[in-house]
């Protein structure tokens, strides 16, 4: 899957870009604050329905204009085109206080749910590093937003899992105090509970099963195989009946005002050694781990479907030895990746990137101007 061409109209500081990208490299060279990183956003908005960086829409409109505008023109073979190479045009409209519009062909989405897993990508950021500072909620999304590319009935269970959640707790809230309760309310709401977690935890379970070999590759190669890193999936379903733990821990549950168990407490387990990574692991090891995280995330997508996914790599050279650096871009051209889009702020950087021979673009991005360089 690759994005042809890109028209950009009052998205953050872009006002207006009308671009056309290479097939396989696309570099984005300019000083911090001048939009690199609001043209991979704009990019991921028309995967994902939505901004990486907020939920919501309106700051995503120039400063000062009632409307904005992303379309894309796609090409390459999807999944959900029963696999056939076609061209097509997706676009995302945002006007304030209205709901946004997105479409596909001219025809808008009745759900924008229908949209995700269309136009697989992934996006490697500074923001990545809330992965290992943050808590479980942001290794949990990274899970979810992978999966959920290729099955979207795990999304829907998801989706309904999160909404019985906050049933319960509301339950839990509401007979803190009371004399009387109504254990079968909490019957109903854990029984379908159940239900989806089961199916939750066998996808991430097998999600991970499959990507640790893809990570341990990556990061043997972009490390030069000097460390060793482990990876590993915890959840409380791999040694209990959920539903009785539900019921095990409802007065608990009563006093804490909210659900102690389930695969919302779910969690990943980032090692280098024996140690966790965020208390041994130095800056550009941390970087280099999660940088191994999110290409084995492109490389298991590819190769559970047919569209390669498009790659976005904003400000990735930073902290790296020059040693990861020529790894990471020997890695990423090799045949595993498709598409790519890099941001950097020295130009210097790409010359090891583009080659004579190969199909690439640079682009100068200042103020919110995006010109290519001749």
């Amino acid at each position: 899957m690759t994005l042809q061409s890109l028209n950009i109209l009052n998205y953050r500081n872009i006002r207006e870009a009308s671009l056309d990208f290479a097939p396989k490299l696309n570099c984005l060279v300019g000083l911090n604050g001048q939009g690199k990183t609001n043209v991979l956003d704009a990019i991921y908005l028309l995967s994902f329905t939505k901004s990486a960086y907020t939920t919501q829409d309106s700051l995503n409109i120039t400063h000062g204009e009632e409307m904005a505008m992303v379309q894309g023109v796609y090409n390459g073979e999807s999944r959900m085109a029963n696999g056939e190479s076609k061209e097509m045009t997706i676009s995302c409209g945002l006007r304030r206080g209205v709901k946004k519009q997105f479409r596909r062909d001219r025809k808008d989405y009745k759900r924008l749910i229908e949209h995700i897993g269309l136009i697989p990508l992934v996006m490697v950021s500074p923001a990545d590093h809330q992965l290992i500072d943050e808590g479980s909620d942001d290794r949990r999304r990274f899970m979810d937003s992978v999966i959920a590319q290729l099955d979207r009935p795990y999304l829907e269970a998801l989706t309904a899992y999160n909404t019985l959640l906050k049933q319960r707790n509301a339950l839990l809230k509401q007979y803190q105090d009371a004399d009387t309760i109504a254990w079968d309310l909490f019957d109903v709401i854990e029984d379908q509970m159940v239900v989806h977690a089961q199916y939750i935890f066998a996808a991430r379970q097998q999600f991970i099963d499959q990507l640790i070999p893809h990570f341990e590759h990556v990061y043997r190669h972009l490390s030069g195989g000097a460390e060793q890193t482990s990876l590993s999936y915890v959840s409380q379903l791999h040694d209990r009946d959920l539903k009785q733990a539900f019921i095990r821990t409802r007065q608990r549950d009563l006093i804490l005002g909210w659900t102690s168990q389930g695969i919302h407490k779910d969690e990943l387990e980032m090692k280098l050694g024996d140690y966790p990574l965020k208390r041994v692991a130095s800056q550009g090891q941390q970087k280099t781990y999660l940088l191994a995280m999110k290409l084995a995330q492109a490389i298991y997508l590819s190769t559970k479907d047919k569209a390669q996914p498009i790659l976005l790599l904003d400000d990735i050279f930073d902290k790296l030895d020059s040693e990861r650096v020529e790894r990471i871009v020997e890695l990423v051209q090799g045949p595993e990746f498709g598409q790519i889009f890099i941001t950097d702020t020295d130009r210097q950087h790409l010359s090891s990137i583009v080659r004579p021979d190969e199909s690439a673009k640079i682009f100068h991005v200042a103020d919110g101007q995006i010109t290519p360089y001749q």
